[in-house]
């Protein structure tokens, strides 16, 4: 049986969706704007939400997100350099109405 943390001890995570359609576009960003140690401290990663007409792969235009709370505005810094706008930011997935 795997071992729960207490919630002081998990990372307070932040949910976004961007308007992008390419995964590595976003990632790129955000690895030129903050470097490699930015984006390992910012915990980023892609989430597969495949409900509510959301696909997974984010063929409807639509990619979710999440990154550490800490680093969040370092992430929107850099999606917004290259463009990429935040539609909605939410601490639970079910807070983004999807």
């Amino acid at each position: 049986m795997k071992a729960k943390l207490l919630p002081s001890a998990r990372d307070n995570r932040r949910y976004f969706i961007c308007n992008s359609q390419e995964k590595e576009k976003i990632e790129k960003a955000i690895l030129e704007y903050i470097g490699v140690l930015g984006f390992a401290k910012s915990n980023f990663m892609f989430l597969e939400v495949a409900h509510r007409g959301v696909s997974p792969a984010g063929q409807n235009g639509k990619i979710i997100g999440s990154c550490k709370r800490e680093s969040l505005e370092n992430v929107r810094a850099s999606l917004a350099w290259k463009g990429i706008k935040i539609q909605k930011v939410s601490g639970t997935i079910k807070g983004l109405d999807l």
